[in-house]
């Protein structure tokens, strides 16, 4: 449904994105994650027509988003991370306006607006004024516009920003409902949000795409399935220089403490280190760091994550070989 080659953005000298390649198959729910900057939104406005592409070619419902524009948009809902909302229109009538602007005819419009309200359930704020909805029920309005023409294709950016735990679940409940009738892209940075929703991954980084899979498959073949986190007595720097020259080691982080210690826990830290895949090194890192001169008051073996994933892939310096491994995973 969704088909990006070699995608690249150069704004002057400075490249937004480059050769960024994936696909969203029909019905699925790719989840698209990256720290700020990395190129997210570049890519979505891309793929929305708000943007042209400085090389490659994206392509919706087998049609060029740059050559045939307008017809893309037709086919196309889009949420930007600030829903795009008239705040002196009630739900309704901005429902029927988004309608009008994006092409339904008037036959079908009532048809339209009204499964639109009941999908994103807004029946009880449909004469409200959009100025007096909270922003859960904003956010709800922005899903709305973005499907009101039945698009075969939405994308999401953020759509759960700023909202409070309950209406996340909520929001996430409405997404999960698009899939299979429509294909989805939602970025977003609730890492729970995407094991919880997503079919698949993509992370891009610094303008790239460094990983893509299944979120489970990318845990196993980038961590190994598991981490050590470690409690010791002394310097974190120094011990997390002394741990990342160790084999097998591609990630060590500083974990901020919590809770009520005593004076004499007071020089303790944490330490989460995450491992290359198919190497388990915790008698190494063990050894190192009491030979060193650590005093080690716990290390534990725990599942990893797709925080760690994120973590790993972009990190300042991505290895080669986890992009490899990423990517070779996904071809296979």
């Amino acid at each position: 449904m969704i088909e990006v080659e070699h995608l690249s953005k150069v704004y002057g000298s400075t490249p937004a994105i480059t050769d960024v390649t994936f696909n969203v198959e029909q019905g699925e729910i790719l989840g698209f994650l990256g720290p700020n900057g990395a190129g997210k939104t570049t890519t979505m406005r891309i793929l929305t027509g708000y943007l042209p592409a400085t090389s490659g070619t994206a392509r919706i419902a087998g049609f060029d988003v740059h050559d045939n524009s307008l017809f893309v948009r037709q086919k196309i809902g889009y949420l930007p991370e600030t829903p795009p909302l008239y705040s002196e229109m009630t739900v309704e009538g901005f429902l029927y306006f988004v309608a009008r602007i994006k092409g339904v005819s008037a036959g079908d419009r009532a048809n339209k607006v009204k499964a639109a309200i009941q999908r994103c359930n807004l029946q009880d704020k449909s004469n409200v004024i959009i100025r007096k909805l909270s922003k859960g029920y904003r956010q709800r309005v922005g899903i709305a516009q973005a499907v009101v023409h039945d698009p075969p294709a939405i994308i999401l950016d953020e759509p759960t920003v700023g909202l409070d735990p309950r209406q996340i679940i909520e929001v996430r409940n409405l997404i999960k409902s698009l899939a299979g009738t429509h294909t989805i892209i939602l970025s977003t940075h609730i890492l729970p949000e995407v094991s919880m929703t997503c079919s698949r991954l993509a992370i891009i980084n610094k303008g790239k795409i460094v990983a893509i899979n299944t979120p489970e498959n990318l845990v196993t073949q980038l961590t190994g399935g598991f981490r050590y986190e470690f409690e010791i007595e002394g310097d974190a720097v120094s011990a997390q220089q002394l741990l990342h020259k160790l084999e097998g080691v591609a990630l060590v982080e500083s974990v901020p403490t919590t809770g009520v210690y005593s004076p004499s826990q007071e020089n303790r830290v944490h330490l989460r280190v995450i491992l290359q895949s198919g190497i388990e090194p915790g008698g190494e890192i063990t050894a190192a760091l009491i030979h060193a001169g650590f005093r080690v008051h716990e290390m534990r073996r725990v599942s990893a994550t797709l925080e760690d994933v994120f973590l790993l892939t972009t990190q300042e310096k991505v290895e080669t070989e986890i992009h490899s491994a990423a990517t070779e995973g996904e071809a296979a």
